[in-house]
């Protein structure tokens, strides 16, 4: 049995029968998305899906009560746990 060889040229993808798409690696790194990141597709037009990465409430947020603790309080209240 002959094995049959796909022609894919670089930059390209194509939806498959369970409407799956496979998106290039180069395209995933200079979007800055990484595994486990969290897409949003949007319709931009005919032909266009735009993928936005939706906001990740930690980072989102991380950071925002700054100065509400004394600099040694949340130690004190970890101790307290153990």
């Amino acid at each position: 049995m002959e094995a049959r060889v796909k022609k894919r040229q670089r930059g390209h993808t194509r939806v498959s029968a369970k409407h799956q798409v496979t998106l290039p690696v180069d395209a995933l790194e200079g979007a800055g998305i990484r595994t486990g990141d969290v897409l949003r597709a949007e319709v931009r037009g005919p032909g266009e899906v735009l993928l936005v990465r939706d906001a990740d409430p930690i980072e989102r947020f991380a950071g925002s009560l700054t100065g509400v603790f004394a600099a040694d309080e949340l130690d004190t209240l970890r101790d307290e746990w153990a």
